[in-house]
């Protein structure tokens, strides 16, 4: 039996996984898949950071890193080239010694006394471990193991907070520009909306913020165009023509950098495209929704659905004659970089599940540990320091009331960005209740609310928060003790001997 099993190789994984093996534990690593780095090798490579003053810890250490890599100051660049980042915390866990499995899919976790003793593989294997970290942007072990859990958007009258449920209407960047039909010609509602029905202002629908992939482009001589996929569908296109022709009535010059964030953020010439706009790389029909409590073949279906979106979204706006020529040329010269995911078609490995499950732990961060001045946690671990970043949950359409009758207008929903001070992330937030689970510790679906997850959701406070957890976790394994009880002033100490900022 090993000390401390993680499973899920994101960027908290692999914080969590080195931390607890530094700390002189036995770790062994699951990844269903065949990368380490989560988002942070796959295509996110312009990091979301916050406020870089409370960014220490294995976080800071891997700035630090990304810098002697480049041979530039700290912070000089966001973010690395994904296989950047992808290497180096590959040598960061050869060097602690920690075992990592690919392919390593959970089926099952056994349980007994209130804890994991072990979990089943798809394969058959099975690993047995005194203390569980679950570090899966899904929460899959936390589920698999009985912790309750929450998934979406809920009411604001569950926690009082004002930013909760479901948002109103407001202009934007984000917003589809106004009298866009959602009916084709024959009446059928157009393909990339989501068709259910719209919930109260400040109810809670369990929506979950849109998913999409996160592509590295360049404009290098060794570029891979982009290319028509077998299956494009022109009609699925439609309403990208329709808000093309609205912004054309409407005067507004379009970029595509308004729509990918067009620019060489990142080393050697190359750019993490991003979702910007109301049309972009995130899929916004809804089908994010289901994804979260999925089963594997169904999962694999939202997948190839957002990557064939990316693959197709890249086409249209490159070759549409309904695309401005503007658009299409300053695309010509860009394509997907040859030296990144070379082994996925060069597309990223990396579905961006922005939220899935959120456990409903020892104690539920909420808005109001955030906003509007952050409360004090005597169990602090980490700071976040992120803004409130609620990205589209869907783009759908309603009636409007018209003269001599109503018309169907296309809208999208969900967006919000509200500014936060750093603020104080609790241990509590980090382990089930004790009555649900004694062994296992949620660096990344960690006991939150939705809006309260939409800070906490970046890659660089993963990396705070695993490397919290992997201590504690080696602590427990250490002590035989439960994950709830466990010396915290003892882990802050650890924290702080690491580089960790536990205050402002």
């Amino acid at each position: 039996m090993t000390d401390v099993v993680v499973y899920g190789a994101t960027s908290g994984g692999v914080c969590a996984a080195v931390a607890a093996a530094r700390a002189g534990a036995s770790v062994v690593l699951l990844e269903p898949g065949r990368h380490v780095g989560g988002m942070t090798s796959g295509g996110l490579g312009y990091t979301d950071v916050g406020d870089v003053r409370v960014v220490g810890g294995m976080a800071g250490e891997l700035r630090r890193a990304i810098a002697d890599w480049y041979g530039v100051p700290g912070g000089h660049y966001a973010g690395p080239e994904p296989h950047v980042a992808e290497a180096i915390y590959l040598r960061w866990l050869e060097q602690a010694g920690a075992d990592v499995r690919f392919g390593a899919v959970l089926a099952a976790a056994s349980t007994a006394d209130g804890a994991i003793r072990s979990v089943t593989l798809a394969d058959g294997s099975s690993v047995a471990a005194a203390v569980f970290v679950d570090a899966s942007y899904e929460g899959d072990l936390l589920a698999a193991a009985g912790v309750p859990y929450a998934v979406g958007r809920e009411d604001r009258s569950l926690y009082g907070e004002r930013y909760a449920g479901r948002q109103e209407l407001v202009p934007g960047m984000h917003t589809v520009p106004p009298w866009i039909s959602p009916f084709t010609d024959d009446g059928d509602l157009l393909p990339q909306l989501h068709d259910r029905p719209l919930a109260p202002v400040g109810s809670g629908d369990g929506g979950v913020m849109s998913y999409g992939y996160r592509v590295c482009l360049t404009r290098a001589d060794s570029r891979v165009p982009f290319h028509r996929r077998d299956g494009y569908d022109e009609a699925h296109w439609e309403l990208g023509r329709r808000i093309f022709d609205r912004w054309r009535r409407d005067g507004v010059e379009v970029r595509a950098g308004r729509l990918l964030g067009l620019e060489q953020n990142l080393p050697n010439g190359k750019c993490d495209g991003n979702s910007l706009g109301p049309f972009s790389l995130s899929v916004l029909d809804g089908s994010a929704w289901a994804y979260p409590t999925a089963g594997p073949d169904e999962r694999e279906r939202i997948r190839r659905h957002h990557l064939h979106h990316a693959q197709d979204f890249l086409w249209f706006l490159s070759h549409d004659p309904a695309v401005p020529s503007s658009v299409r040329s300053e695309l010509a010269g860009w394509g997907y970089a040859a030296d990144e995911f070379a082994d996925t078609g060069h597309l990223p490995h990396q579905l961006y599940v922005r939220e899935a499950r959120r456990m409903l732990g020892e104690y539920v961060l909420t808005e109001h540990d955030l906003l509007p001045e952050p409360r004090p946690q005597h169990d602090v671990v980490a700071m976040g320091s992120y803004h409130v970043d609620i990205r589209e949950v869907q783009r759908t359409w309603r009636w409007v009331a018209e003269h001599p009758k109503p018309v169907g207008m296309v809208f999208t929903e969900g967006y919000l960005s509200v500014p936060v001070r750093p603020y104080p992330i609790p241990y509590r937030a980090l382990v089930p209740r004790y009555a649900d689970c004694t062994n296992l510790l949620v660096p990344v679906c960690l006991s939150a609310s939705h809006v309260a997850f939409a800070s906490v959701r970046m890659e660089v406070q993963y990396q705070l928060l695993g490397h919290a957890a992997g201590l504690a976790a080696a602590d427990a394994a250490r002590t035989g003790r439960p994950v709830q009880p466990i010396d915290v002033a003892r882990l802050q100490e650890a924290l702080h001997h690491g580089g960790q900022v536990l205050a402002p």
